[in-house]
């Protein structure tokens, strides 16, 4: 046996490989800040966020059904029972729902609890417009959220991480764990930037920054904690689930956002560049085996 996996990594040591790959993601966090874009500048910022995000969703998917193709080949060889194939199925299948079309459930209610109520529940269209700016629909509002749930989604995937550096840090595979915080931690430098790709001509304060690189990188030190403590294939596969079913909402927001401002040939351009740069920061993880 190799010597580095005698024994499992300490905990505190542990912890703290977990908080660096999670803090990476700040990195990219500050170009929200940068004078606002307009035109192709802008459409090429959000499209290069949506090619890092589509990758984060090829990747998380695909981790997603490995969990459920290994509980069908225990099935296969008579180790494991097909009730259980069965319920890790449903339970892929509702995160991803849950992921996706909670979100945009949420969000309707959200939008139809902000309409100004009048007798005869008739809404003037002046009256309606002047709400629209004005309150939960307005341009700024909405693309904080919408850049708010990237970050919530990236949250998700980002604990799904997590338990993988608690895990192998607890079985012994010493090394194998700090390649993952290794690659994590490339791969989350460029989760920041496709948080405030969705932004466009936004500027955000210190303290919304602050609150996305939280609720994105946070959970990566979240799940370290977890994984260390406990290995759980169910509650891997649910964060699995639910990050990819709100990649699904995100990309397909901004997508269609962005579809407007025309430039199509610099949008591609971006995304596969994004997609390039996704692929790029996870082939260290691949490197190490994982």
């Amino acid at each position: 046996m190799h010597p580095l996996l005698l024994a499992a990594m300490p905990f505190g040591e542990t912890l703290g490989l977990g908080a660096v790959a999670g803090f990476t993601i700040f990195l990219g966090l500050p170009l929200g800040r940068v004078r606002a874009l307009q035109g192709r500048p802008r459409v090429v910022l959000a499209m290069l966020a949506v090619g890092i995000l589509l990758y984060i969703f090829l990747d998380v998917g695909s981790h997603g059904v490995e969990i459920l193709e290994g509980e069908l080949e225990a099935f296969k060889h008579h180790k494991e029972a097909f009730g259980t194939v069965v319920a890790y199925y449903l339970l892929l299948v509702g995160g991803f729902f849950v992921g996706s079309v909670g979100i945009t459930t949420v969000e309707q209610r959200l939008k139809a609890r902000s309409q100004p109520a009048v007798a005869g529940g008739a809404v003037p269209a002046a009256q309606a417009a002047t709400a629209e700016i004005g309150h939960h629909d307005n341009p700024t509002t909405t693309r904080l959220r919408l850049a708010m749930t990237v970050a919530a989604a990236i949250g998700l995937h980002n604990f799904a991480e997590g338990l993988a550096i608690g895990v192998s840090a607890a079985t012994g595979a010493v090394a194998l764990a700090t390649v993952l915080v290794i690659g994590f931690a490339l791969h989350n430098s460029t989760e920041g930037f496709a948080i405030v790709g969705p932004l466009g001509e936004v500027r955000p304060s210190r303290r919304w920054l602050a609150l996305a690189g939280l609720i994105g990188g946070g959970p990566t030190f979240l799940g370290t904690l977890v994984g260390y403590e406990v290995s759980s294939r169910p509650l891997e596969l649910l964060f699995y689930a639910l990050a990819a079913g709100a990649l699904a909402y995100v990309i397909g927001e901004i997508w269609g956002g962005m579809r407007r401002f025309g430039y199509r040939q610099a949008a591609l351009i971006a995304l596969s560049v994004g997609f390039l740069i996704g692929v790029l920061t996870d082939l260290v993880v691949t490197y190490g085996g994982a």
